[in-house]
């Protein structure tokens, strides 16, 4: 038993599931990309497990095998949360937001009153894109890395201020007198960097929790580094060991420090790719099921992950021990070691890719046991402070989680019993901030 509880966030995206071809499950509506109603039935499954917030990745352009894939974004992040915030009470919602693409009044204002339409459960993944195909969208090239993130420390200092432009005691709504509010306590901004500017005031009172939560998302380059120390609430991490999250939490961590802040005032969330079965078996041919071409194709890329040839006759089988005795996991990629585990523990070679060794993210698969086990695992290990799952298919998938695995992870004593409080904030356990923090210093960073 720990005093310390694990937090856990849900990616929300196109209304499908993060298993390619999950649109093609049969219990599953086609249309649900372009119905709200579905991403909001898996939010109140998500509230009812006690996820602290949604999280929703965002791609602005089309991109993979959409004849066949499908989309893999919400078609509207912010309408969509908007939405969703409306029936919903305790869970918060991150939301991407580009510092490239955005104009930082535009951001502030969206995530201002979504923050405010929430009662304080918003929070900004605020991203420098640099993507191709999302810049060809905006009708810009792509600018270099150190541009993007000192345009990056530019815009989050100034939606920060403009966040904190209406004073929390400005509005006094006072009938009587007929003041609606003290406009002296309104106050614009005034900013202008070298990439943007902003006059202000932005006219929205604070909500519950102040101001929106800032995260920040991606691999640990000096750059994010600096930019999450000093503005981040909240990390999105994409690790695939314990070592490797040990190490990178650590990095976020003392970059808060460095900043000035304290290094708990930063969570760090790894990822997890759920499929809950009754038994591993089950869960590996649900997979099978839904994402049987991928794996398909994948299969040959195996044998090169292990530095086998494996005969395209055999990947029903298990490999034999002379194979095993020669397979070797590449120090370049993390996910060789862990499909070397699993081959190892007898599976074949289609199997291991069920398995989801190289997908984005580790993945569980099995009954509520596995799971709990991978998570009390890494928690423990002080590898994360929490972490963002993506179900297989929401249609069951969330549902199925809540259910099996959340009852075990609170009988371990390692996630809490209900909602901390009714803001996000509250729910991360992060300091309250109303505006600039005062201990980021004033200006935007130069290069690193």
């Amino acid at each position: 038993m720990t005093d310390k509880k694990m937090i856990l966030g849900m990616a929300l995206t196109s209304g499908y599931g993060t298993l390619s071809g999950a649109w093609r499950a049969p219990h599953v509506d086609p249309g649900n990309y372009a119905n709200v109603g579905a991403n909001i039935r898996y939010a109140q499954a998500a509230e009812r497990g006690g996820f602290a917030f949604l999280f929703v990745p965002d791609f602005a352009a089309a991109r993979g095998d959409v004849e066949h894939s499908g989309m893999q974004s919400i078609i509207e992040p912010m309408m969509e949360i908007a939405a969703i915030s409306q029936v919903t009470s305790r869970i918060g919602f991150v939301a991407t937001g580009s510092t490239t693409f955005q104009e930082p009044f535009n951001t502030a204002r969206q995530f201002k009153a979504l923050d405010v339409m929430s009662h304080g459960r918003a929070g900004w993944n605020a991203v420098t894109t640099s993507d191709q195909m999302v810049s060809a969208n905006y009708g810009r090239p792509v600018a270099d890395r150190g541009e993007r993130y000192q345009r990056a420390h530019e815009a989050i200092q100034v939606v920060q201020a403009l966040w904190g432009s209406w004073e929390p005691d400005a509005w006094l709504k006072d009938q009587t007198s007929g003041r609606f509010l003290d406009a002296s306590k309104l106050r614009p901004v005034n900013l202008q960097g070298r990439y943007v500017a902003s006059r202000g005031p932005l006219p929205i009172p604070p909500s519950e929790q102040g101001q929106p939560v800032i995260f920040t998302s991606g691999g640990p380059s000096p750059h994010l580094l600096e930019l999450a120390g000093r503005y981040a609430s909240g990390f999105i991490a994409e690790v695939w060991t314990i070592e490797e999250a040990r190490a990178q939490r650590q990095m976020v961590r003392d970059a808060a420090e460095r900043a000035g802040r304290h290094p708990d005032e930063i969570k760090y969330f790894a990822g997890l790719m759920t499929t809950v079965a009754p038994t591993v078996r089950e869960g590996l041919d649900r997979r099978l099921a839904v994402a049987g071409d991928v794996i398909e194709a994948r299969l040959p890329h195996l044998g090169a992950l292990l530095g086998l040839r494996i005969d395209p006759s055999r990947y029903d089988e298990p490999l034999t021990p002379e194979q095993l005795a020669v397979a070797e996991a590449s120090p370049m990629d993390p996910r060789s070691q862990i499909a070397l585990d699993v081959a190892r523990a007898g599976w074949s070679p289609r199997d291991v890719l069920a398995h989801g060794v190289i997908d984005y993210h580790p993945t569980t698969v099995g009954p509520a046991e596995v799971h709990a086990d991978h998570l009390q695992a890494w928690f423990e290990a002080g590898a994360a402070d929490g972490f963002w799952m993506s179900p297989d298919i929401y249609e069951d998938g969330v549902d199925a989680f809540v259910d099996e695995v959340i009852p075990e992870l609170r009988r371990r004593g390692i996630f809490p019993e209900d909602y901390v409080g009714a803001t996000l904030r509250e729910n991360l356990g992060v300091p309250a901030q109303y505006g600039i923090d005062p201990r980021v210093t004033n200006g935007a960073t130069n290069d690193d």
